[in-house]
């Protein structure tokens, strides 16, 4: 199976550093997969990071790609796809780094909508610097610095994404890797912002605060609580209680950033080339 996406890995670079039962190679696996089905030009595509667990995925993948600064990913995504329109960029970013750091760049691109593919691995707490409560821990949720339970509540990312303009808007998971990768690969289709959160699991620094059990444990919980919006479009509302949807869950058409910048520019040169 690995030699069928081994060409996007740098394999010298391998084993990864990543926390055993840590999820985040199953999601890098299914952005691979999608990029592989929607047959993108390895070197017209770049993928950006910024600063956690999951931004550790751009020095392992064989693309042109941006290890960058602590939710700042977003904004040197948009620099590389404003600078070279023609380019696939992607993003890799985790909860912390995207929605608290980073969330004024990420509304405000899900609000121009450029063509950026953006992948949040949300394992609900800042795992690389110790297990700190992120703004998409659970309220209750414990981390080192809510040591008796997080009082805040949650965003729901992928409700804040639509309502910033985001044109797509997805969510899976890590034990649904088929659904994870047709949702990522769905995305590449939309010229806009396309946005997918991917629910992964933190045995050592979330399971073991939240006595969430084994690595499998919590992908067990994942397959159990995750229900498809197809699925859950045809239950009554009792069936869906507790359960969080996934899949495609907005898609809509909208004017891409480049193509109107490039618009701008092109009416400019030709009222200077007339004048």
């Amino acid at each position: 199976m690995f030699a069928e996406i081994e060409q996007y890995f740098r394999t010298n670079r391998l084993p990864h550093i990543w926390c055993p039962g840590c999820s985040n190679g199953i999601i890098v696996k299914s952005i691979v997969e999608a990029i592989q089905k929607a047959g993108l030009d390895q070197d017209k595509t770049v993928i950006v990071s910024g600063i956690g667990c999951s931004s550790r995925a751009t020095g392992y993948l064989n693309f042109d790609t941006l290890h960058t600064t602590h939710g700042r990913a977003i904004a040197f995504a948009t620099g590389v796809k404003v600078a070279n329109p023609e380019l696939n960029v992607f993003v890799i970013t985790g909860d912390g780094d995207c929605t608290s750091i980073g969330g004024n760049h990420f509304i405000h691109a899900a609000r121009r909508n450029i063509d950026l593919n953006v992948i949040l691995f949300n394992n609900n707490i800042y795992g690389m610097t110790g297990g700190q409560y992120s703004p998409m821990s659970p309220t209750g949720a414990k981390g080192t610095t809510a040591p008796y339970g997080n009082i805040e509540r949650p965003f729901d990312i992928c409700n804040l994404a639509i309502g910033a303009g985001a044109t797509y808007v997805a969510r899976g998971n890590s034990f649904h890797t088929h659904q994870l990768t047709d949702i990522i690969h769905a995305g590449i289709a939309n010229k806009g912002f396309s946005f997918v959160e991917a629910l992964a699991a933190c045995p050592i620094y979330y399971g073991r605060k939240n006595k969430q059990g084994s690595a499998a444990d919590m992908l067990k919980w994942q397959k159990d609580h995750c229900l498809s919006k197809e699925a859950a479009d045809r239950l009554p509302l009792e069936k869906k209680e507790g359960k969080i949807l996934t899949g495609v869950l907005h898609n809509v058409s909208a004017p891409e950033y480049t193509e109107q910048y490039d618009k701008i520019i092109s009416r400019f040169k030709e009222a200077n080339s007339n004048a």
